[in-house]
């Protein structure tokens, strides 16, 4: 059985989330699968456009699977858990998380222009730009500081902490 890990992102909306994973896949993807989970708290996400098949079967409130020769795309009805989604991509080497900040996975806060302490509690590492005054807060000991910009930095965090799963 190979090692999968994972590791989760969260902060503020518009702290520049979906931006890092984005870039931290690219680099990863060249040498490892990689899976990505965002979790959309405010349903706020589209998914497919109005009057097209998968729309009108999502519409009946069923499973929907759409496949083609590049993609397949699973539409739920039902929440699922971590361990519910691993299962179901099962061949990935790391699994990048978007949000969902109460699960058991180390996280990487991010931040710009301000830090919102009360993320402290779930996260084991925050990555800032320079828009961020350190000395303005008192950031506990056993959180690392990450460079946002800087990818390696990161995925050197990445590579120490990241959970089996």
């Amino acid at each position: 059985m190979k090692n999968s890990v994972a590791v989760a992102f969260t902060g503020p909306s518009g702290s520049g989330k979906t931006s890092l994973i984005e870039k931290i896949a690219t680099l990863l993807i060249k040498e490892k699968k990689v899976a990505i989970i965002k979790n959309d708290p405010k349903d706020k996400a589209n998914f497919d456009v109005t009057g097209k098949d998968s729309h009108i079967f999502f519409q009946t409130g069923a499973e929907v699977v759409v496949t083609s020769p590049t993609r397949t795309t699973y539409f739920s009805q039902r929440e699922k858990t971590l361990d519910d989604i691993i299962h179901m991509v099962k061949d990935f080497d790391i699994l990048l998380v978007e949000g969902l900040k109460t699960l058991p996975l180390p996280r990487i806060a991010i931040f710009r222009n301000h830090i919102d302490e009360r993320y402290f509690e779930y996260s084991e590492a925050i990555a800032i730009d320079e828009s961020i005054q350190l000395s303005d807060y008192n950031i506990p000991k056993h959180i690392t500081i990450l460079d946002l910009n800087n990818t390696s930095q990161i995925i050197a965090w990445i590579d120490t902490h990241a959970k089996s799963v």
